[in-house]
């Protein structure tokens, strides 16, 4: 007879306890199968099942109606505060601003948090609560003056405002240091007068404070300043692009025409911005990192299900040797790569800042190419399972059809696969041998 499927009985004492999810065969990470692990305790499993339920409940069953309509209510964010899933984003937990959170609260809460958000199998939701706050408040938080921290930081941090990070622009995406975007002093001295513009920013049309890298100085990263622009400045215009995927985010074109910012609105020192933004890009891969790498996991979950459900040749698919194959690929990549991940998140958690800008930039640059390049293998072999419903929005199939659409906004946006594995391997080499 054929091997049995069923998962065996556990005393009541044993491992059945600690199990959490609905248990689908690699569905999870380790430990929610109740394997033991050395990141994990009580507080952990409480914001788990917090977080689990936000996003079951208040997110997945909607993810197609807001993409479609490209939009999320104004209250998710609101919601997504008092699930303490917002402050979470930011990589520490702002009490100074929100009050306490979960128990002693650090780096694997967030990857509980952003983790558990992209159960929900769509980029465009996910983006649309975080990937303004967690790019956009950091070099505020870390660097800003204490009038910017309060003019912002809480607002954005309980959903009642929005902020993003203006980088890249149509001339310089990965290329940071020669960014055109920029900020002149008036006579007066009082106020920078910015020009130019900032493409594919997320966020951008639905935001109220913008985290914007603008050339105060010469030419080159020595030249680079980091200024908090606010909606009703004059001069600023937003305009949503049309993009593959990633729908709900709010993709953005931006133009500042000679808007006057005060030089009370430049966060930290004036040529000093380079230096803030290489600090932000750890942090902002890393979450990348636990995105794309749940969104692989999501596929692998989906293919599992829909191959025991669905019937071909009258057997169920998973009973092809075939498709068999196609999951054993995938989860091996999945379960490797989130251990790598988990790896690097118990260094953030137990390094100094100083010691992880040193050590980490390269190996979660690589991560970030390891995640991004599992998630289009996952897409892929997931829509092979799925066939034709893996090519309908809506369905089935939704999240695969989805997120399959939704690969390159990984694999380029936060540093591009290909500047990611040289920056992996020059990281590497520093402090070895000079080339």
């Amino acid at each position: 007879g054929g091997a049995s499927m069923a998962v065996p009985a556990v005393g009541a004492a044993g491992v059945r306890e600690r199990e959490f999810g609905e248990l689908v065969p690699f569905g999870d990470p380790s430990w929610y199968r109740g394997w033991n692990s050395p990141f994990y305790n009580a507080s952990h499993e409480a914001y788990r099942a917090r977080v689990r339920r936000f996003v079951e409940e208040e997110i997945e069953p909607f993810c197609n109606q807001w993409d479609e309509a490209k939009r999320v209510p104004n209250d998710l964010l609101r919601k997504a505060f008092e699930a303490q899933v917002l402050p979470a984003l930011v990589g520490y937990w702002p009490s100074e601003y929100v009050g306490p959170g979960p128990d002693n609260f650090d780096m694997f809460h967030e990857l509980i948090a952003v983790d558990e958000l992209s159960r929900c199998g769509s980029g465009g939701v996910l983006w649309n609560l975080t990937g303004g706050l967690s790019i956009g408040l950091p070099p505020v938080l870390h660097f800003g003056s204490q009038y910017l921290k309060d003019k912002c930081a809480r607002a954005c941090l309980t959903g009642e405002k929005r902020i993003c990070l203006c980088i890249t622009e149509p001339y310089a995406g990965s290329d940071v240091a020669n960014l055109r975007c920029s900020a002149v002093k008036d006579p007066s001295g009082r106020f920078y007068v910015v020009n130019g513009e900032k493409k594919w920013i997320t966020n951008g049309v639905m935001s109220d404070f913008f985290t914007v890298a603008v050339r105060t100085g010469g030419k080159g990263m020595g030249g680079i300043s980091l200024l908090l622009i606010e909606k009703e400045m004059v001069g600023v215009e937003t305009k949503l692009m049309n993009c593959s995927g990633v729908w709900s985010s709010g993709t953005t074109f931006i133009t500042f025409s000679d808007v006057r910012v005060p030089v009370e609105n430049l966060i930290g020192e004036e040529n000093k911005g380079f230096m803030y933004i290489m600090n932000n890009f750890n942090h902002e891969r890393w979450a990348l990192c636990a995105q794309s790498s749940r969104f692989a996991r999501v596929c692998l979950e989906e293919s599992i299900k829909y191959a025991l459900r669905r019937k071909t040749f009258g057997k169920r698919l998973m009973e092809h040797p075939v498709i068999r194959w196609k999951i054993a690929e995938m989860a091996r990549q999945v379960d490797a790569t989130h251990a790598q991940l988990e790896n690097i998140t118990f260094q953030m958690k137990t390094m100094s800042k100083k010691e992880q800008n040193k050590k980490l930039g390269g190996d979660i640059a690589l991560l970030k190419v390891q995640c991004s390049k599992l998630m289009e293998y996952c897409a892929r072999e997931a829509a092979q399972v799925f066939g034709g419903n893996s090519y309908i929005r809506g369905g089935v199939g939704e999240k695969v059809e989805r997120l399959y659409r939704e690969v390159r906004a990984y694999a380029i946006p936060g540093g591009s696969e290909e500047i990611m594995l040289d920056l992996g391997v020059r990281q590497s080499l520093k402090g070895y041998a000079k080339l």
